[in-house]
């Protein structure tokens, strides 16, 4: 299957837009979709492949048909926004409506810029967390982000970012650093922001 051919496959269609615009190497068998993420090595998956328990794992096939490919189709993403009055606006995606706080005066009902750049960071999170906890098997109860913006006046900017991910879970440390790893890597606006401004945080046990 020729990679433009992978890319139109239906399963790596849902795959794609699930996972959002970043490479993901894929593993089909008999033109199926069996795996995706981080994966063997095409030596460890031709050792794999010549074991019972390889096979086993791919539901006793008879015949093996291997291939890996990398979908770079980009996710995009609309929105807009429209000045309701010297007070606010509004934004809309989808069927979601958003109200904005772009007046001079400020609001209490409303997210300005800068806060909805922090609560887009902090949904991207949530969201990452989301996606990664059913292949980790990770277990959690709970999530909760605080995160505390610095802004720099000349020129106007978020100069640092302070985050705190709170998870309600009984996994060991090491599984919340894997947790926090992922976070980090695979994160869109996440890796938008951190290289314009200092980023840093933890990921630590809810007490």
């Amino acid at each position: 299957m020729a990679q433009v051919e992978v890319v139109k496959h239906p399963t790596a269609q849902q795959i794609w837009a699930a996972e959002g615009d970043r490479c993901l190497p894929l593993i089909l068998v008999n033109e199926s979709v069996v795996s995706r993420g981080p994966y063997l090595s095409r030596a460890q998956l031709a050792r794999r492949r010549r074991t019972r328990t390889g096979v086993a794992a791919f539901g006793r096939l008879k015949t093996w048909r291997l291939e890996e490919a990398c979908v770079t189709a980009k996710l995009e993403f609309f929105v807009t926004a429209r000045r309701v009055d010297a007070s606010g606006s509004v934004a809309t995606c989808k069927d979601a409506t958003l109200t904005l706080d772009t007046g001079l005066a400020g609001r209490r009902d409303a997210l300005n810029p800068a806060e909805l750049l922090l609560a887009a960071l902090s949904a991207c999170m949530i969201k990452g967390i989301e996606r990664v906890v059913p292949i980790l098997k990770f277990s959690l109860r709970g999530v909760e982000i605080r995160v505390h913006g610095v802004r720099q006046d000349v020129p106007p900017r978020m100069e640092r970012i302070d985050y705190q991910i709170v998870v309600d879970t009984d996994e060991p440390d090491r599984r919340l650093e894997l947790l926090h790893d992922n976070v980090k890597r695979y994160g869109t606006v996440f890796n938008t922001v951190a290289p314009g401004a200092d980023l840093r945080g933890v990921l630590v046990r809810a007490k």
